[in-house]
């Protein structure tokens, strides 16, 4: 069996969830659109450079989840997935799942952004198996607003990925054929160790990156 692991956002979809996930709140009347687009606009600019504090961009990320119950949340999560997720999930890379489902792979998404956001996704593209930001939660099931264990963020990315093999009693030598396909810079950590990195319509360090390397590089735009 051959491991697939796949990055989500601008990767499997033609957007960032993080960043759609705010726009919906903001036309819910749930976030102030000036003060949120300046700390997103900063937070953004940092991942673009390859330098974001993934601890402050949660802190930030994360907050406004603690305002609502968990049964408020997934009502507005099923709204957001309707208007924002479902209209940039392109027809190649549902296309570019089932292939590897095909060939009897393991499908893993492998993301930076926390779980509430992206498990309905990953569920939508029919990937059971997804490594994600974990959430704390509260006594009473509310997200407190803080992210727990290791961020699934650059190196991390490996941590998160060598944990969910331990559990499985694996590692990645336990597979013939290792894939990764991911968008952006931040993710050359896990793009370094896999057998088959592959960038997906990627940034412009990224894509020199695999230039030089001789990493495949392809799109998933329709």
């Amino acid at each position: 069996m051959n491991l697939a692991l796949f990055d989500l956002d601008n990767t499997l979809i033609a957007g960032d969830s993080d960043v759609e996930w705010p726009k919906f709140l903001i036309k819910r009347g749930i976030l102030d659109a000036t003060h949120h687009a300046r700390h997103n606009d900063y937070f953004y600019a940092q991942y673009q450079a390859g330098t974001l504090d993934i601890y402050e961009f949660l802190d930030f990320q994360l907050e406004p989840l603690s305002r609502f119950s968990r049964a408020e949340l997934d009502a507005l999560h099923a709204d957001y997935m309707d208007g924002h997720i479902l209209p940039i999930i392109p027809r190649k890379a549902r296309e570019l799942l089932a292939a590897h489902q095909a060939n009897g792979d393991q499908i893993v998404i492998v993301t930076a952004t926390n779980r509430f956001i992206t498990g309905p996704i990953a569920r939508e593209l029919g990937v059971s198996e997804l490594i994600a930001v974990e959430l704390e939660e509260q006594a009473d099931g509310r997200y407190s607003g803080k992210p727990s264990g290791t961020p699934s963020f650059k190196e991390g990315k490996i941590t998160r990925l060598n944990e969910w093999l331990a559990a499985r009693g694996q590692t990645l030598a336990s597979y013939e054929q290792s894939f990764f396909y991911s968008d952006s810079r931040n993710d050359l950590p896990l793009l370094s160790i896999v057998s088959h990195p592959v960038a997906v319509d990627p940034d412009d360090v990224l894509r020199a990156h695999a230039q030089t390397h001789g990493w495949p590089v392809i799109s998933l735009r329709s």
